[in-house]
C-alpha cells in the first residue's frame, strides 16, 4: 500500500474547528471532515474511494449530549441520533467528495490520537485487496473528553 496524501487536525496554526452544517453538540463530525478535507485537497481520490473511520473513544460529545438529555428525562434531539451513527460523517464526505465505495467505521482496541491503528491499516489493505475500492480513505480520530475537539490523521491509501 502506499500513501497519496494526508491531512491533519489540529497544526500548529490551527484555532477553532469549523462549524459543520447538520451536525451539534460534538467536535467529533467537525474533527473528522477537518482532516479528510485536508487529505482530499491534497490529491484528488478516485471515485471508487472507501471510506474508512477508527476511533478508539468514538464520539464523546454526542454520548454525553445524549446521556444529559435523558437523565434529565427531556426528549433527545432527533438529530443526536442520526450523528450518534459515526457513519452518518462518512456519508456526509462521500457526498461532498463523490466517493462510492464502502463505508466503514471500526473501533480498534487501543489507539494513539494523532496516529493510524495498524488494525485499521491492516482493514484497508483488504479492501484494496479485495477489489472493493480502487483507494481508501482512512480517517483515525481520538478525543480525550466530550469538550476536547481531538486529534484526528487522514490518509489517502491506493494499492
Amino acid at each position: 500500500m502506499k500513501q497519496l496524501a494526508e491531512g491533519r487536525w489540529p497544526e500548529p496554526q490551527d484555532g477553532a474547528l469549523p462549524r459543520l452544517p447538520g451536525f451539534a453538540d460534538s467536535p467529533f463530525n467537525p474533527l473528522v471532515v477537518a482532516a479528510a478535507d485536508r487529505c482530499l485537497g491534497q490529491h484528488r481520490a478516485a471515485p471508487r474511494t472507501a471510506l474508512l473511520l477508527a476511533s478508539h473513544s468514538g464520539d464523546l460529545g454526542t454520548a454525553e449530549a445524549i446521556t444529559r438529555a435523558a437523565a434529565g428525562e427531556r426528549r433527545v434531539p432527533p438529530l443526536l441520533f442520526f450523528q450518534s451513527n459515526p457513519n452518518a460523517v462518512l456519508g456526509h464526505l462521500a457526498a461532498r467528495w463523490g466517493l462510492t465505495g464502502p463505508v466503514l467505521a471500526i473501533s480498534p482496541s487501543s489507539a494513539t490520537p494523532g496516529e493510524v491503528p495498524g488494525e485499521a491499516l491492516e482493514l484497508a489493505d483488504l479492501l484494496l485487496l479485495d477489489g472493493d475500492a480502487d483507494e481508501v480513505l482512512l480517517i483515525a480520530a481520538e478525543q480525550a473528553d466530550p469538550a476536547d475537539p481531538g486529534h484526528a490523521v487522514a490518509v489517502l491509501l491506493a494499492p
